[in-house]
C-alpha cells in the first residue's frame, strides 16, 4: 500500500526546466521582434531594449522580463514601443507570434518525454503550469511527447505565477491536498506560487540563470536538484523516507 504522504502529482514549470529556454526563446523571440518591427530598425532596437536581449548572442540578459513573466506583463511596453495600442487586439497577435515561433524553434532540455513516461509509469499524475499561454502550452507538450494530465497558462482563468492558481487548480483536478503535490521550476516565481498553495517545491538549476538561480531559490524551495533526470532518484528518497515531503 502507498505511504499516505506520497506525492500524487508533480506540476512542472515549462519553460527552463523541460524546454531549453536561451535555444528556443532566443531566436524564437528575435524572429517576432523582426516580425512585429516590420523592417524599422529603431523600433527593433527598442522592442530589444524593453526585453533586455543581446543581438548578437540571441539571449536575453538575466534581467529580462520575458524570462519569468507572461506576455500581458511587457505586451504594454512592446505596443508602446511600436506605436500600437496595446489592447487585447494587440496582446491575441503577440501571444499567436510566440506561439508559431516558440514551436518552431523549439529545443527540449534533455529527454523530457522519457523522464515524463518514466514518472508517469510509477503512478505520478504529471502537469504544466507555464506563464506561456495554455495553448503554445499544449502545442508543445504534444511536440515533445509529454504525457501531462493537466496543463494551465496565463491565460487558462488561475491567474499567473508567482499566485498559487495554477498549483490550487491542479491539485483540485486531481481531488488531492495541495501538499501532495510538487511543484518543479526553475525560477523563484514557480516556488512563490507553490509555497502559497501550500505544495511541494523543488528547484531545478537548468533555467537561464544556470546555478546562479540558486541564491534566489534555496530559501524557497524544500527539494533542489540539477536539472529533472535527477527526479526519479529524488522522488524514490522522499517516498522512502516515510516523513513529511518536506
Amino acid at each position: 500500500m502507498a505511504r499516505a504522504n506520497r506525492l500524487r502529482g508533480l506540476l512542472f514549470d515549462k519553460d527552463g526546466t523541460l524546454v531549453d529556454f536561451d535555444r528556443t526563446w532566443g531566436p524564437a523571440v528575435y524572429a517576432v521582434m523582426t516580425i512585429l518591427a516590420a523592417g524599422d530598425r529603431g523600433r527593433l532596437e527598442a522592442l530589444m531594449a524593453i526585453t533586455h536581449y543581446v543581438e548578437d548572442e540571441r539571449r536575453f540578459l538575466p534581467t529580462s522580463p520575458l524570462i519569468a513573466g507572461a506576455s500581458a506583463a511587457f505586451g504594454h511596453l512592446w505596443a508602446q514601443a511600436l506605436d500600437r495600442p496595446a489592447d487585447a487586439r494587440f496582446l491575441a497577435e503577440l501571444d499567436g507570434l510566440f506561439r508559431e515561433e516558440g514551436l518552431r524553434f523549439l529545443q527540449p532540455l534533455g529527454r523530457p518525454a522519457e523522464i515524463a513516461a518514466s514518472l508517469a509509469s510509477a503512478g505520478y499524475a504529471l502537469g504544466i503550469a507555464t506563464n506561456d499561454t495554455e495553448e503554445s502550452a499544449r502545442a508543445q507538450a504534444r511536440a515533445l511527447e509529454l504525457p501531462m494530465d493537466f496543463i494551465a497558462g496565463y491565460d487558462s482563468g488561475f491567474g499567473a505565477k508567482p499566485e498559487p492558481g495554477m498549483i490550487t487548480a491542479f491539485a483540485d483536478h486531481l481531488g488531492v491536498p495541495a501538499s501532495r503535490i510538487a511543484m518543479i521550476g526553475d525560477s523563484p516565481y514557480d516556488l512563490l506560487a507553490a509555497r502559497a498553495a501550500g505544495a511541494v517545491t523543488i528547484a531545478v538549476l537548468s533555467g537561464p540563470l544556470g546555478a546562479a538561480a540558486l541564491g534566489q531559490m534555496a530559501p524557497l524551495a524544500d527539494h533542489g536538484v540539477d536539472s529533472i533526470a535527477d527526479l526519479p532518484g529524488l522522488l524514490a528518497r522522499i517516498d522512502a523516507s516515510g516523513n513529511d515531503a518536506r
